[in-house]
């Protein structure tokens, strides 16, 4: 297994060549305030700067092409990066900063950067402001519009996108203001999207028309604590990871059904400790599913496990099939899928670092290992609108 070398932020001045530019891309968030210390989060004295870093990984082995500066957060689901079908844009938020009156201890933030990816190097063109504590962040299927949820105060915001400039448009309230929206995913039709609510246990439905985004007030009920969720390419079912309260207990994954009318939860199973990232595959038919697994919690806590894990279900209808399971590291967040769903990317927080794995329908090996210089937080490719058939 090959350990690639990190990339220090000066490494943004690395020059692209036309031919890079052509391959698929990932972009990783990186948090360098927060450790975990014996399975208690911890803002670190002097940290790391936080950063952003592109990974090239469709092909060959994958590797980092560039890091650079910019604010980002462990707190929220792992997908606080999104990219613009061109892979032109990334929009990172950042749920949380060091407290300027007390370097120990973080409060929410309300930034989102603006990265031009295709800049030279890339660069942040813009800081937008937006709700408190920005976390999951999705761009509507006609790149025009993104929709960010704003977890410390109960509301998402919608930004519309206009070429590479991007404005902050109005907020809607979702419930209370301590209901905790977490991540936002659009229907690939663009017609509606679901915004999950981890503190009050609702996935709320949004409708979309053009660019005016109402709460339907419609909520779902999956489990405890909605997270992560996705949509299927195919534009028939979601999957929603549902994170549990921390106890020990196995938590689960659901299915939500996307054509009803309204859309409903159809399924639930099991898949462990703590399901922090998930994602679909671009064919519309595999899930992986990142679990901590006990990874996260004291070494004297009886549910401690050294290694968390990244399991992938196949979707028969509404039933999630397991398929393919492999270790990873501790307090693990995001996953990414290459295009062609035959790759994988897990961010481990303690080792700074990213595993790559090769998918095969039935089984995962691992490929590659990325360090990085801060921790990897949350990740996101451009995504496609509808799977190939």
């Amino acid at each position: 297994m090959e350990r690639l070398r990190t990339w220090p932020l000066a490494a943004a001045t690395l020059l692209f060549t036309a031919g890079a530019a052509q391959a698929q891309i990932a972009v990783s968030a990186n948090d360098g305030k927060a450790r975990l210390i014996d399975g208690v989060v911890t803002i670190v004295e002097n940290p790391a700067p936080d950063s952003v870093s592109i990974i090239d990984f469709a092909t060959g082995t994958p590797r980092v092409r560039a890091t650079i500066a910019a604010p980002a957060s462990v707190v929220g689901p792992p997908a606080s990066v999104a990219v613009t079908l061109d892979e032109g844009l990334a929009l990172v938020t950042s749920a949380m900063k060091v407290d300027p009156a007390n370097p120990r201890r973080t409060i929410p933030d309300n930034r989102v950067s603006v990265i031009d990816l295709k800049a030279n190097p890339p660069a942040v063109i813009q800081t937008l402001e937006v709700g408190s504590g920005p976390a999951g962040i999705s761009i509507h299927p006609s790149g025009n519009l993104a929709i960010v949820a704003n977890r410390s105060e109960g509301t998402v915001s919608v930004l519309t996108i206009a070429g590479r400039t991007v404005t902050v448009g109005p907020k809607i309230a979702l419930g209370e203001p301590n209901s905790g929206p977490s991540h936002v995913v659009f229907t690939p039709d663009g017609r509606s999207a679901l915004v999950t609510r981890d503190n009050d246990h609702k996935i709320s439905v949004l409708a979309i028309e053009g660019t005016n985004v109402t709460y339907t007030r419609r909520d779902l009920n999956a489990g405890l604590r909605p997270y992560g969720i996705d949509v299927s390419t195919r534009g028939d079912f979601a999957v929603v990871a549902n994170i549990g309260l921390g106890g020990g207990d196995a938590d689960t994954i659901s299915v939500i059904d996307v054509r009803a009318t309204p859309p409903r939860v159809v399924n639930t199973v099991s898949v462990g400790q703590t399901p922090e990232g998930i994602k679909m595959a671009p064919d519309g038919r595999h899930v992986a599913v990142v679990v901590m697994a006990g990874s996260n919690k004291p070494r004297n806590s009886p549910f401690f496990a050294e290694r968390g894990k990244v399991v992938v279900y196949r979707l028969r209808g509404p039933e999630l099939v397991k398929v393919a399971e492999a270790p990873i590291g501790q307090w693990s967040q995001g996953v990414a899928w290459s295009a062609n769903s035959r790759r994988l990317l897990v961010q481990n927080m303690v080792a700074n670092d990213i595993q790559a794995f090769e998918f095969t329908g039935s089984r995962l090996r691992e490929i590659a290992r990325l360090t990085f210089p801060a921790s990897p937080a949350g990740i996101r490719t451009a995504e496609p609108v509808r799977a190939a058939r």
